[in-house]
């Protein structure tokens, strides 16, 4: 099967890497409950899209940290050896990202390094995606995985198995033609089944 995996929050804890240098950039705010008030702050960004920077601080905020963000994230548990599995299996592993370019640094470049860094194993890696339906329809994707509410809902609506991997995000979020993962183990085992029910 053609498996289209996204990156941030899905193979890699990139939310919780934002969120400490959130409470950097802001550190100079008065504010009651800072922790609560960033991930306020954050959902927002995640939702309004990081791609297209939001409003000046976004853009600010991503200027500053959209490249360490990149090279400090680590993967989730049981990510690298889950994708191993999957893909030793005959699967093909597309790698499905909305990472956009920037003028400080080259995405490709540093998103490779990272996943060669990891031993994430893949067929292809698409960054830049901006609307991963398209992109998952050119690549005659059967099972899609994302953490973002909008890729997903858009993904299912098309035809496409999806499971979104539980975030802080998207945690409120419920749709019965999606189904919710909380871990890389479980992902892999809930795609086993599916690929069984369609023997």
């Amino acid at each position: 099967m053609n498996l289209g995996i996204d990156i941030d929050d899905t193979i890699a804890n990139t939310y919780d890497v934002l969120l400490k240098y959130l409470q950097e950039y802001t550190r100079d705010d008065i504010v009651i409950d800072r922790e609560k008030a960033n991930r306020d702050i954050l959902a927002q960004m995640y939702h309004t899209n990081f791609r297209n920077g939001g409003d000046k601080q976004d853009k600010e905020f991503l200027n500053r940290y959209y490249e360490k963000t990149v090279l400090k994230v680590e993967t989730k548990i049981d990510a690298v050896e889950s994708i191993k599995k999957l893909k030793e299996e005959g699967n093909q592993i597309f790698l499905i990202t909305a990472r956009f370019p920037s003028n400080k640094f080259n995405i490709e470049e540093l998103t490779k390094d990272w996943l060669k860094k990891y031993g994430i194993q893949y067929d292809k890696l698409i960054l830049n995606s901006e609307n991963k339906v398209i992109t998952a329809k050119e690549h005659c994707i059967d099972i899609f995985v994302d953490d973002n509410i909008k890729n997903c809902t858009d993904m299912a609506k098309a035809g496409i198995k999806t499971y979104i991997m539980d975030s802080n995000v998207n945690k409120d979020f419920k749709d019965e033609n999606i189904e919710r993962v909380y871990s890389w183990s479980q992902l892999y085992q809930k795609i086993e089944d599916y690929k069984k029910s369609k023997k």
